[in-house]
């Protein structure tokens, strides 16, 4: 088998080193988690909802690195998903008088059933010819919801006065609360991505990313488990695209543009490819680093496409690649 297969599917299985780096990890998450337990108490409102917003985003670039990074799909639509959450959560919260929290897993089944059906006839396009199908869907996308061709979605303004999340009778539409019921989300999303990483699922992704034709020949049907890939990221997209409407209070049809799709797919490439932190990295450069350079975020895309260029030229692997065995 192709040495790069193995290479990518080794994973440290058990001994010291491997515990040790697990208890580094807790004890990393437990200090982060303890500081974003104080930022909305000792931040401005402006930060504090950045720091959701980020959060959301997060959960959206991870989902499109389990395609890209982990699979090795060119998915160059995967915003559509996003916006499939965001439209089920404000179109049953708005027209249908759903409970807002109601509406979250819903999103996420219809976009993993999207992400299914969408991916089901074109998996088996290599390159540029995925790139341009992926394309087309998010051009689709954005034109029925543009048209209303259901008469529910708002036309091009889209919908607004998504309500806030209410849990027990208490209002949690609040930028604070918002900001920790993202941050939660985002936990749930990193430990899922941390167990499919070592999972048998996991590793037969990796298989198919650097040696198809291998884990073909091993009996992998990579139809199936790329359908599968869509599947998931899609789901996670969902939850993403719910919680972007209830932070926004308004979803319309400009927050899920083709850009947005090149963007979600910049993140990965500059960040590093199934590489966590990187996706971590690359999302706050996009949308954290502008808020601090305010005077010059309208040039945001024109920096980080020169710096994407850079990166690909001097750094392919990205800023901070994964670690050997994922």
């Amino acid at each position: 088998m192709n040495k790069q297969v193995i290479d990518a599917t080794s994973a440290p299985v058990a001994g010291k080193p491997a515990r040790t780096g697990a208890r580094r990890m807790v004890w990393i998450g437990v200090v982060l988690w303890l500081v974003g337990l104080l930022l909305p108490v000792t931040l401005s409102p402006a930060w504090v909802t950045i720091g959701g917003v980020f959060a959301i985003y997060a959960i959206v670039a991870l989902s499109q690195d389990i395609v890209l990074g982990r699979a090795g799909i060119y998915d160059m639509g995967h915003a559509v998903y996003f916006g499939i959450g965001a439209y089920v959560t404000a179109v049953l919260s708005l027209n249908f008088g759903w409970p807002v929290l109601w509406t979250i897993p819903v999103g996420v089944l219809v976009s993993a059933f999207f992400g299914a059906i969408l991916s089901a006839p074109i998996v088996k396009l290599r390159g540029d010819y995925l790139l341009v199908v992926t394309i087309g869907f998010n051009a689709i996308f954005v034109l029925a919801m543009k048209n209303d061709i259901f008469g529910l979605t708002g036309g091009p303004d889209g919908l607004f006065g998504v309500p806030g999340p209410v849990v027990f009778g208490l209002d949690l539409g609040d930028q604070s609360s918002l900001f920790y019921l993202n941050w939660v989300a985002l936990a749930v999303v990193l430990w899922l991505v941390r167990n499919l990483n070592r999972s048998a699922l996991g590793r037969t992704f990796r298989y198919i990313k650097y040696d198809e034709l291998a884990a073909t020949t091993l009996g992998v049907n990579s139809h199936n488990y790329k359908v599968a890939v869509f599947a998931l990221a899609a789901a996670i997209a969902g939850l993403a695209g719910g919680l972007f409407a209830m932070q926004l209070s308004a979803v319309s049809p400009g927050s899920f543009t083709f850009a947005d799709s090149v963007t979600l797919f910049a993140i990965v490439l500059v960040g590093g490819q199934a590489s966590v932190p990187g996706v971590l990295l690359g999302t706050a450069l996009m949308f954290v680093v502008p808020q601090v350079f305010s005077d010059l975020a309208q040039y945001r895309y024109f920096v980080f496409g020169i710096a994407m260029i850079v990166i690909m030229v001097l750094r392919p692997q990205g800023i901070w690649p994964a670690r050997k065995g994922g």
